[in-house]
């Protein structure tokens, strides 16, 4: 019997011939992430188990990336920043995004892959639910807690128990106006928001095959709301292309045997996605868009690690080219490549920055998580009182996006751009 891509990439971690689910094993991790939220506690339990004048694993597996709670005068926070700027400074780690120079990046998931850290076939393990988002590029990802990530930054090594792999198959191209964030609603509408948990999400098929590399970051980021241990995805020319344009550090590929045993498959036609959304409060409260039109909105949201890409903005910028938004609607690019890529890419002759502004968008924000984990009282778009958010974010739990009485809808860049010129929850499909 075969093996998953999964089960390859952590055999060989491991050291062994093969990686059977349920067995709990000692991998070797290729890349540690943490951030401004997590990172100081993650520093702190290194220290009080390996020693204050101890050295890390290695100083260039190592990445810190402040992205949270940045744009804010809250000391606290300024103060977790400071954590890691003396850490980084104290251990000569070589990957630390500083906010405020010229190495600031933007949120992490997406910073990954911009500076060449996400590479097939490694093992890249972050203090973050949403570690998940770089199995798109053929590798083992996934969250950690801080005494786990503590663990890793002393000794490169992590207790992994090995996961059953289910299998989804897109068959067939996904059709206009639908996005990567329609498909993986889709999916979790259909397995739960736990039906997938301590599990790798396996995500093959000729639609799948027809994504870009940023749609495909989309469906691995929300592998997570699914409980899914790892999203993933086998190695392809795009992933390669990609990879090699951003590192010349050599990778290994791995794919998925012809007769690996999964734990179960789900095949759906790409025809038959359509736009739709997760109502309150469950990523896995799946609807079609159609269905919602009498949800009346008070903002749209277009940013995070899952809907602020370039992809997800010129998406965006199809839909309000020559239109105007009637709600208060925000844009906040997830990194400072983005953020240029606004004012670059153009629709028409006019760049995506203009068309945002034509349509009375909100100012843009600079690049951060912002508003997607609610943050300080001012973080930029912050959800207040009872409104009723459409959002390109990836999580709607009570109080997600600062409020406890505000809803938030997740949707994909299209809906969510329809949805703010009409007020309402609508099928982009007309206006693509």
């Amino acid at each position: 019997m075969g093996q998953t891509i999964t089960e390859k990439i952590l055999a060989n971690h491991a050291g062994i011939d093969k990686a059977t689910p349920g067995e709990n094993i000692w991998v070797d991790v290729d890349v540690l992430m943490t951030h401004d939220v997590c990172g100081p506690g993650t520093i702190g339990i290194f220290e009080r188990e390996f020693g204050k004048d101890a050295k890390v694993f290695d100083n260039e597996k190592i990445v810190l990336v402040p992205d949270h709670y940045i744009f804010t005068k809250d000391e606290l926070c300024h103060r977790n920043i400071d954590t890691l700027r003396a850490f980084a400074k104290k251990q000569n780690i070589k990957y630390f995004y500083e906010p405020g120079t010229d190495t600031y990046t933007g949120v992490c998931h997406v910073t990954l892959a911009q500076e060449g850290h996400n590479r097939p076939g490694e093992v890249l393990l972050g203090t973050d639910s949403h570690t998940c988002t770089s199995g798109a590029f053929g590798e083992f990802s996934s969250g950690i807690g801080n005494t786990d990530a503590g663990f890793v930054m002393g000794t490169g090594k992590a207790l992994l128990k090995v996961p059953p792999t289910m299998r989804f198959v897109i068959d067939g191209e996904i059709g206009e106006g639908v996005m990567a964030k329609d498909v993986i609603l889709r999916i979790i509408g259909e397995i739960g928001f736990d039906g997938a948990t301590y599990r790798a999400m396996e995500f093959v098929g000729s639609g799948i095959d027809a994504l870009s590399m940023e749609e495909r970051m989309t469906i691995c980021n929300m592998a997570i709301e699914a409980g899914g241990k790892n999203g993933i995805m086998n190695v392809d020319e795009k992933t390669r292309e990609y990879v090699r344009a951003r590192t010349d550090k050599p990778f290994q590929e791995f794919q998925s045997d012809a007769d690996a045993e999964y734990y179960s498959e789900l095949v759906i036609k790409g025809s038959d996605i359509v736009p739709c959304v997760a109502k309150p409060h469950s990523p896995g409260n799946y609807a079609p868009a159609a269905d919602c039109s009498d949800v009346k909105l008070d903002r749209a949201y277009i940013g995070s690690c899952t809907g602020g890409k370039i992809t997800d903005f010129i998406a965006g910028a199809k839909v309000l080219e020559n239109n105007k938004v009637s709600i208060d609607t925000f844009i906040v690019p997830a990194t400072v490549e983005v953020e240029q890529q606004l004012v670059t890419e153009k629709i028409n002759g006019k760049s995506l920055r203009q068309i945002f502004e034509d349509a009375g968008c909100q100012p843009i924000a600079p690049p951060s998580c912002a508003a997607c984990l609610g943050g300080p009282i001012d973080t930029f778009g912050r959800t207040h009182g009872e409104e009723v958010v459409v959002s390109t974010t990836n999580r709607n739990f009570v109080g997600r996006m600062g409020s406890k009485d505000s809803q938030v809808y997740l949707a994909s860049p299209y809906t969510t751009a329809a949805s703010a010129i009409t007020g309402v929850i609508t099928d982009p499909r007309k206006y693509v």
